[in-house]
């Protein structure tokens, strides 16, 4: 716990980026032996005020004072020097050079006069740090293949090695699978009772208030209050945040008549992966599929839309059964699939936010073999207000918007394919709380004009609030089945832990 001693504080930071204000008059304190929690949307100025601390931007107006006494950190390796460390979300390593040298690179001890490295201390240096952060690792390893839970406890054992006295986590758990938070939490805790202070960036609200001693929380560049977790509840962090409860986060909109199933799925199997799935999906209807990591949703997913193989079972769309081998006989079919990582398998993040939007209609804009500008340009901007994308320009690169804004480019990108059915993956992991809203009321929006949704969702407030039906998997095969007033909670956990075998 913290013991009151001031580490760091800043006092009236301002910066700004082309003109736009990021942060306000922020003042922010960090206390030795303390986990702080920044929270707010994105866009709020979280990581632009780690930024400064760690020196990779300057700020326009304001100071920084550590111990007491005011500092300048005009760059990282300055605030290296002055004990203080950035862990980025995605870590920052070296593939083929293994676990000890990633955590001394470019700062190998040196043999007497010969000006070797000491490859002995420096592999026994990195053992004792890998046990200081109770990392089970082997310091010869390389790195390539390294789940990122390694790579960041690699990372920050690199920090460590250079007397890092404040650590700055930007998401860190954003990759990560539930054991191994868990792992990096205890290390926190750690750190924590040895008197580092640990700034812990996260959107997850559910980790800051497990972890964090302290909430520092910021809205639109300001820094609007800093509680106590242990005396303030999720929705008036929540209210701070947004300006609105929690309740508002899940907003379906007006009730609407459910109608006739449009797909329907009959003993689908596929070895190893998940047996004997069978479900259905109504007009104006959200089915949510819930499960532990590793229960095989993902896998149903993929290979309702073909990019997955299936051993054996039937799928039917409006009552007439089809065949689905790929992606593109999916789409022909009107289904379309928004996958868990956007990133990686849901955008082209070098190409422009129009090109990613008109991707799936690509060949209805060139119906003369020229790409016809002005009709790109136009659909790109509808589905721009539809959705409330907030964005710069729709000629720049994807890869610059924020996680939620790049999530509603995904989906303006397949709802301008005029679905039938649509299969959410994880639709709402890792954007925040404002973005979730949107994404919800959307969903809301297009059940009640008919759509069909599947909704894989890890988040049990998320499965139960915006559910119909609920549908629980476990190792591959459906455990439970529950109405929208039969499911909890609780119910859902049980079916997808095996404590529980509801009839199915």
């Amino acid at each position: 716990m913290a013991d009151n001693s001031l580490t760091l504080e800043t006092k009236g930071i301002y910066m700004a980026f082309g003109g736009v204000d990021v942060l306000k008059d922020v003042d922010f304190e960090i206390h030795r032996g303390e986990v702080h929690g920044l929270v707010g949307e994105n866009g709020a100025g979280k990581s632009t005020l780690a930024k400064i601390i760690a020196g990779v931007h300057q700020p326009r107006a304001g100071i920084i004072e550590l111990e007491g006494e005011q500092v300048v950190i005009p760059s990282p390796h300055v605030a290296t020097a002055l004990g203080i460390a950035l862990i980025h979300q995605e870590p920052l390593t070296f593939p083929e050079l293994d676990v000890a040298e990633n955590i001394f690179i470019g700062r190998q001890p040196i043999t007497g006069g010969v000006r070797r490295v000491d490859w002995r201390a420096m592999y026994e240096r990195a053992s004792e740090l890998l046990d200081t952060l109770g990392v089970d690792l082997e310091p010869h390893s390389k790195m390539r293949g390294m789940s990122i839970a390694d790579q960041q406890m690699v990372e920050m054992a690199g920090a460590l090695s250079q007397d890092a006295k404040i650590l700055l986590m930007d998401e860190p758990t954003a990759a990560l699978t539930p054991s191994e938070v868990e792992d990096l939490f205890a290390m926190m805790r750690r750190l924590r009772d040895q008197g580092t202070a640990i700034v812990f960036i996260s959107h997850r609200l559910e980790e800051i208030f497990e972890i964090c001693d302290r909430v520092s929380v910021l809205r639109d560049g300001e820094m609007v209050g800093v509680r106590d977790p242990k005396q303030i509840s999720v929705d008036e962090v929540i209210r701070m945040m947004v300006g609105r409860p929690l309740s508002a986060l899940y907003e379906k909109g007006n009730a609407h008549e459910i109608g006739q199933p449009v797909l329907e799925v009959k003993n689908l199997s596929r070895t190893m992966k998940f047996e004997d799935i069978s479900l259905d999906v109504r007009a104006g209807e959200i089915v949510g599929v819930a499960g532990l990591v590793g229960s095989g949703r993902t896998d149903v997913a993929r290979a309702l839309f073909g990019a997955l193989d299936i051993d054996a079972g039937v799928v039917s769309v409006d009552g007439e059964e089809v065949r689905i081998n790929r992606p593109r006989d999916a789409l022909a079919q009107g289904m379309i699939y928004v996958p868990e990582d956007r990133q990686h398998h849901g955008l082209l993040m070098s190409m422009t936010i129009s090109q990613n939007v008109t991707l799936p209609v690509l060949e209805t804009l060139v119906p003369s073999g020229w790409l016809r500008d002005r009709l790109e340009r136009e659909v790109t901007k509808e589905y721009v207000e539809k959705l409330n994308i907030i964005l710069r320009s729709i000629s720049q690169p994807v890869r610059e918007l924020s996680g939620g804004n790049q999530q509603k480019v995904v989906l303006s990108k397949w709802l301008l394919a005029k679905p039938k059915v649509m299969i959410l993956d994880e639709p709402t992991r890792g954007i925040d709380i404002g973005a979730k809203a949107e994404v919800h009321r959307l969903m809301g929006e297009l059940a009640s004009q008919g759509l069909a949704i599947l909704m894989i969702s890890s988040e049990l407030p998320e499965i139960l609030a915006m559910s119909d039906r609920v549908i629980v998997m476990r190792e591959g095969r459906i455990t439970a089945r529950f109405t929208r007033d039969e499911a909890t909670a609780e119910r859902i956990m049980a079916a997808a832990t095996g404590q529980v075998l509801e009839e199915v």
